[in-house]
Parts: structure tokens; C-alpha cells; sequence
């Protein structure tokens, strides 16, 4: 090959510098167009995530490094009509074709273009934005792809739904707007245990947003911090809010007054009516005896009714022991629950009044004051029935202690009397 070239040269009169440019060029052109063929385009092998409003770059590139400047470049997606989302010809963009929600949010970069990387960078992006996205080259017929995984994501809110008479704990509501996909709500205590909640309910917008919100109710503990966490594994977005129940929302459970009042009645009332029974069943069988069996059994039957009589009466006055022990009782709860009363009242008005002198307008205008100041009148109604109940209570109390006084001092006098009206008959 060397000798033919040589002899061509001599023919040819071509120097050896001119061959050896010749050879040289050959052979890169060769290699260019062997590289051209190898080259590959090359994207991620997982799928890219971003949430709403955020700038994000889908990757791609060519292997090995290439200048594509010079190339045609197309970034499509194949659900849209139009599909392309961003083109690049001639060194230049070219936006004819682009569809409509892209304009103006999509760019590649010149220098990137010249180490051959050909990501392209997506501005401000949309939930409409997620979908598969197809970086290909025509001239080389090459392409790759990309998913867009988009993503929204929100603080939630925590607010006081109300007061559970029934466990004495607060009502706690979590809510959180504009999310997408679906997410997840969790109640934390102040360790960071989880706690039962209700069924977590869910609203789709229009926009294709989510709404979700749960509730849960609370007792007192050492820690009232409690934390709703809302969080989407799909887009590894989580959001959360703490909230610190005020001591005073919580209601002491106490004894029901009225459940002890009534059985004290019923007993009471059971109690007399045996003894009342008893007594009458034998008043009527002394009547019924002959005046021989009641001359022989007078002294001793006397002797009976006047026990009769004294265990009646020792009953009574342990009953009406009793009822003032328990009007004692009521008393002091219901000194209890007005001085809570006054004490919650003073407290709320202070507040109110600091609030109002410093002009903060907006603040007692906000739904949470609002919903806030509506649970402490909720609150208040429920103290004042209660010391209506108690005061109902005490009433009926101080009236059973007036009637066991009369019986026992019926009582008492009637047994006084009976052994003589016997004696007498």
C-alpha cells in the first residue's frame, strides 16, 4: 500500500505532507461516523419528582459526549395533541408546534447542547405536567424517556372541634388542602405515639386537588402536645402541625350527683315501705285477735312494737344522716362549679380585653378565635346546667330531710302512745 501510495506520489508529484493531511482527515472522518453510530441517548432510570410551583430538570444526555448543537433534538409527549413540548432545529428553538400549556416554561441550555447534554429544564410546573416524557434525536433515530412524577403537597391546619362530655376530652380537627396524590393523616401524641383517630375523609376538587381531614379526641395528659401528620410516600412529601391543649379544656370527671341522690332515694323510700308494711301487717293482726290473746300477749307484744318502733326510728335517722351528708355534698360542688364559673369567665374577658386594646382587628375576626370564643360559651352552658342540676339536687334534698324529720317525730310519738292505748284497751 506504502509503495503504491509512493509510486503514486511520484507520478502525482504530491508531497509528503499533503498525503499524510489526507490520510489524517480519512481516517477522523471514520471515527466520527463510527461514534455518530455508537452513540447512545441516555436518561434516568428512575422516575424524576417535583411538586407544584417548582422548576426541575428532566436529564438526558448523549454517550458518549457529543456536540448536539447542531442536531435536531425533540422533547414530546406522546399523550398531547399537539405532543411536542419543546424542539430545537437549526441551533435555534423551534416553536411552532409546541403545545399550548408550555410556551414560555421550557429551555435548553447552548453550553450544555455542546458536552451533549440534552436535559431540558421545566419551569413553574403544573400538575397537569405528569406524564412520560420522550427525548429523541431523528437524525441518529435515537430516543429516551422520562416520567414526571408531579406532586403537591400542604401545611395542615389544627383547630378545637369541641368538648367530649361523655370522656371528658377535647375534640382536636385536622385539615389540609392541595394535595396531590391522595395523602395520608396520622395523629402523634407528645412522644410520638400514634393515637386512634376516625376514618380520615377525603374531598377531590375541581383542580384535582386533595382535601383530607380527620379527627380525634384527646384526654389530659403530663403532655397535651399532640401533632397531625399528613404525608404522600409517592412524592416523599410530609407536613405537620403541633397544637397544645390548654389545661382548662379539660373537665375533671366527677361522680354523677344525681345518680347518687336518686338510688339514696330509692333506698330510702324501699326502706319505708317495708317498715310502713311491716308495721301495718301487725296493727292488723293485733286487731284481729281475741281480747283473751291480746290481755295474755299485751306485755310482751308491747315490748315488741316499742323495738319495732326504735328500729324504724334508728333507720330513719341514719337515712336522714345520710341525705345530709349528701346535701353537704351537692353544696360544695355547687360552690365548686360557680367559683369555676367565675374564674373562666374573668379569665375569657381579660383576654377578650387585651385583645381589643390592641386593636388587632384581624385576629378576633378569624374563624379560629371565632370557633374558639363558640366553644367557650358551649362550655359555659354546660356549667350553668349543671349548677341548675345541682341546685335542683340540693332543693330536693333539703325537702327529703323535712319529710324524714316529720316521720321520725310521727314515729317517735306514736310509739309513746301505743304501749298506753294498748294498756288502755
Amino acid at each position: 500500500m506504502m509503495l503504491h501510495l509512493k509510486e503514486r506520489q511520484s507520478k502525482s508529484g504530491l508531497t509528503a505532507f499533503s498525503v499524510s493531511v489526507f490520510h489524517h482527515a480519512v481516517v477522523l472522518i471514520l471515527l466520527t461516523y463510527c461514534c455518530e453510530g455508537l452513540s447512545q441517548v441516555i436518561g434516568p432510570s428512575q422516575p424524576v419528582i417535583v411538586t407544584v410551583g417548582d422548576d426541575i430538570i428532566l436529564p438526558c444526555h448523549l454517550k458518549p459526549a457529543t456536540d448536539a448543537v447542531g442536531m435536531t433534538l425533540e422533547w414530546a409527549r406522546p399523550d398531547l395533541n399537539p405532543r411536542f413540548v419543546h424542539v430545537w432545529h437549526q441551533h435555534q428553538d423551534l416553536q411552532v408546534n409546541q403545545h399550548p400549556s408550555y410556551k414560555g416554561r421550557t429551555s435548553l441550555s447552548v453550553e450544555k447542547l455542546k458536552h451533549g447534554d440534552i436535559s431540558l429544564k421545566l419551569s413553574k410546573v403544573k400538575l397537569s405536567d405528569n406524564g412520560k416524557y420522550r427525548c429523541y434525536i431523528p437524525n441518529m433515530n435515537k430516543d429516551s424517556t422520562v416520567q414526571l412524577v408531579v406532586g403537591a403537597a400542604s401545611s395542615p391546619v389544627i383547630s378545637l372541634a369541641g368538648i367530649d362530655t361523655s370522656s371528658s376530652g377535647v375534640v382536636l380537627q385536622c385539615e389540609s388542602k392541595g394535595w396531590y396524590p391522595e395523602p395520608e393523616v396520622f395523629w402523634l401524641d407528645g412522644e410520638g405515639n400514634l393515637l386512634s383517630a376516625g376514618s380520615t375523609e377525603t374531598v377531590r376538587g375541581s383542580n384535582d386537588l386533595y382535601t383530607v381531614s380527620s379527627r380525634v379526641t384527646v384526654e389530659k395528659r403530663h403532655n397535651n402536645n399532640f401533632t397531625c401528620r399528613v404525608r404522600q410516600n409517592n412524592i416523599n412529601q410530609t407536613r405537620e402541625t403541633h397544637f397544645i391543649v390548654p389545661d382548662d379544656f379539660f373537665i375533671a370527671p366527677r361522680s354523677s350527683a344525681a345518680s347518687i341522690t336518686i338510688s339514696l332515694v330509692a333506698c330510702f323510700m324501699c326502706v319505708l315501705a317495708v317498715v310502713f308494711a311491716v308495721w301495718k301487717w301487725r296493727q292488723n293482726k293485733t286487731k284481729s285477735e281475741t281480747q283473751r290473746e291480746e290481755q295474755r300477749l299485751l306485755e310482751e307484744s308491747g315490748k315488741r312494737k316499742e323495738e319495732d318502733y326504735k328500729g324504724m326510728v334508728d333507720t330513719l335517722k341514719k337515712q336522714k344522716q345520710e341525705l345530709m351528708n349528701q346535701k353537704d355534698e351537692l353544696k360544695l360542688q355547687k360552690e365548686e362549679i360557680e367559683k369555676l364559673m367565675k374564674e373562666k369567665e374573668e379569665l375569657f374577658l381579660s383576654v377578650e380585653k387585651e385583645i381589643t386594646d390592641k386593636g388587632d382587628k384581624s385576629f378576633t375576626g378569624a374563624p379560629e378565635y371565632l370557633k374558639l370564643k363558640e366553644i367557650i360559651s358551649g362550655y359555659k352552658w354546660s356549667l350553668k346546667e349543671r349548677l341548675k342540676a345541682l341546685e335542683k339536687l340540693v332543693l330536693n334534698t333539703e325537702n327529703l330531710l323535712e319529710n324524714t324529720n316529720q316521720i321520725i317525730r310521727t314515729t317517735e310519738v306514736e310509739g309513746s302512745r301505743e304501749p298506753c292505748g294498748e294498756k288502755m284497751i
